[in-house]
């Protein structure tokens, strides 16, 4: 058993004065994190993570009533101060080094085992801004009370977007207020009728509005009058990889992407959706010699050509070498872009086959066709294919979760060992990859069993 430490000044903990703070080298850390106690470090950690949710900057814009504060720290207990009594003191030592932004508050410890000792039992910021001095964050805290301001300038609805976003104001500064300034424009001018670049606000241009669509969409939501009581915020403008549900993005022909979602929500004109096709029979006639063509989706619904398959692929260079074929279409998908061809009815005569990557996202694309043309044939999306090409795989960033209801038998069991990782982990086998000539012949089985 360690020696009995007397409980005058120069033995005990008790004192939290000179006597500690000449213990103070920055081993209290080290002492306290082998022990479990609360050290400096840990207290700040506990700060930042306040500042990082945005908390402290909420406090300064409207106070709670949290502070004074107080933060509990796990302090030795007397069988720790029995046991490494040094430690004990070089951990207090740091704590009562940096009292300034916080006080301490003290609890008795081994009274009744060896002599009473006053230890750091709470950390105690009077006020939000202390805490964030602490943080080492004043100079943004006065930034963003600076720019909070100056959004309560331009309009003083703007202020619970600010309280919602502290982090994001900061992050944004001077062109948080440059958006305000479009919000405040859309509100007074709800149904433009003009396209982005037409737009004529000082610094406002149409990069900036691609760069903020989101931020100066909630800054609109919180201009409307009934924002404050519902919390209405603007739909996401962002376009994820994969939409959220099956078949969500066939539906919306006229706001697919980010930008043509921002310009129906705020009355902005767009530009129309478009289809790229090309002709794989020479005798199929488009316009004049032109063999490759983009048109907009409303003309492209409204064709009435003499084809009776059509070839849809994501993949560039696959539409561009795919080989002649009788009464055939090729057709450019992308990825997650067909809704371009939901209006097209004429396609329910025609055979059509879609050829994507065989990975998760693949099949969802797939099942995602089949909610506008549930005829839709896959080809070179099989197990064989999938196993012929080893040598050439890759992985899948983010594979599909979802629960897909068109695809057969066939497909769902191959979608489901992707996501399963049966084959590895989250195998992919992308389109361009596959041999020519056995996607050739695969492709060529199909004419001929259609023919």
């Amino acid at each position: 058993m360690p020696e009995r430490r007397p409980e005058g000044p120069e033995g005990s903990l008790r004192g939290l004065g000179r006597d500690l703070r000449a213990d103070s080298s920055g081993g209290g850390t080290k002492a306290g994190r082998a022990q479990g106690w609360t050290t400096l470090a840990d207290l700040r950690v506990q700060s930042l993570k306040a500042w990082s949710s945005g908390a402290l900057l909420r406090e300064l814009l409207e106070p709670s009533g949290l502070y004074p504060r107080r933060r509990p720290l796990k302090r030795p207990t007397a069988a720790s101060l029995l046991g490494d009594y040094a430690a004990a003191r070089v951990w207090a030592a740091e704590l009562v080094a940096a009292v300034g932004p916080f006080s301490l508050e003290t609890a008795e410890v081994g009274r009744t085992t060896i002599g009473s000792n006053q230890l750091p039992a709470a950390a105690v910021f009077a006020s939000v801004d202390d805490e964030i001095g602490f943080a080492g964050k004043a100079k943004d805290a006065a930034r963003f009370v600076g720019l909070a301001e100056g959004l309560r300038a331009l309009d003083a609805a703007f202020r619970g977007w600010a309280l919602r976003r502290p982090l994001q104001l900061l992050e944004l500064d001077a062109d948080a207020l440059t958006a305000a300034r479009v919000a405040l424009w859309l509100r007074d001018f709800p149904e433009p009728g003009v396209y982005v670049r037409q737009l004529s606000l000082p610094g406002v241009h149409t990069k900036f509005i691609e760069n903020h669509r989101k931020v100066i969409g909630e800054l609109v939501e919180a201009l409307r009058p009934d924002a404050g009581r519902t919390g209405v915020e603007s739909a996401d403008e962002t376009l994820p990889s994969a939409p959220a549900e099956p078949g969500s993005l066939l539906g919306q022909i006229a706001a697919r992407t980010p930008a043509a979602r921002f310009a129906a929500r705020h009355g902005f004109l767009h530009q129309p959706e478009l289809v790229r096709f090309r002709a794989l029979d020479n005798d199929v006639p488009l316009l004049g010699e032109a063999r490759d063509l983009t048109v907009t989706a409303e003309a492209f619904s409204t064709l009435r050509l003499p084809v009776k398959t059509v070839i849809v692929t994501e993949n560039l260079v696959n539409f561009l070498a795919l080989p002649e074929r009788p009464e055939a279409l090729a057709i450019y998908g992308a990825g997650y872009g067909f809704s371009s061809l939901r209006d097209a009815g004429w396609l329910r005569n025609c055979e059509v086959l879609y050829w994507g990557d065989l990975d998760t996202h693949g099949f969802r694309i797939l099942d995602e066709l089949r909610a506008v043309h549930p005829h839709v044939v896959s080809v070179l999306m099989d197990e064989a294919t999938l196993l012929a090409h080893r040598d050439v795989w890759g992985s899948e960033p983010s594979p599909s979760r979802a629960v897909l209801t068109r695809l057969t038998a066939e497909e769902s069991a191959l979608y489901a060992a992707l996501g399963s990782n049966t084959y590895g982990p989250s195998v992919r086998l992308e389109q361009e990859l596959i041999r020519w000539d056995w996607a050739l012949e695969r492709l060529a089985v199909g004419r001929n069993r259609n023919a």
